[in-house]
């Protein structure tokens, strides 16, 4: 089930994915089937995918400064919270309440989507994208990723690209 350049097949549609259709966004939908008892929904969707988990970004929601703050960082590493702090000019970085993180994203744990978010956070995406022609993001439900150029994704988001993830 897969959709480029606006022409979706069966996916069903979500917040990030009309956020996509209206800013005319070449990207790509993929579906798998979701295991609810997976330990990590980012290498779940790497491996159902076929696709490096290098290449597969996972969504994080901190608090920087007691400000909500969204992190886009490879599911292959893990969040640097003081480096993300610093990319977005903070000084003090954890991480959020998942019930917080819902709430203002619009999103569930394991699909919550850097794009389509019900309020708008600031945003950093890993400077690991870069490396990469497109990347996966959550497409805003588990089970459902997006393919798209990471510039795009920045650009979409209002993203800082910065160094933000540890191997």
């Amino acid at each position: 089930m897969a959709k480029k350049n606006g022409k979706r097949q069966g996916a069903g549609s979500t917040p990030a994915i009309v956020a996509l259709e209206k800013a005319g966004a070449a990207f790509t939908v993929h579906a798998y089937e979701h295991d609810p008892a997976t330990p990590s929904y980012g290498e779940e969707a790497a491996q159902a995918l076929g696709v490096e988990p290098g290449r597969v970004f996972k969504t994080l929601v901190a608090e920087v400064d007691g400000a909500l703050t969204v992190a886009v960082v490879p599911v292959s590493g893990s969040l640097d919270l003081k480096a993300l702090a610093t990319a977005v000019g903070g000084k003090r970085a954890t991480m959020a309440d998942p019930a917080a993180a819902e709430r203002t994203t619009g999103y569930v744990r394991g699909g919550i989507s850097p794009l389509g978010q019900r309020k708008r956070l600031p945003t950093a995406l890993d400077a690991s994208a870069r490396a990469h022609a497109t990347i996966c993001v959550s497409a805003g439900r588990r089970g459902l990723e997006v393919e798209l150029a990471p510039e795009d994704l920045a650009g979409l988001t209002g993203a800082v690209v910065a160094a933000i993830a540890r191997p």
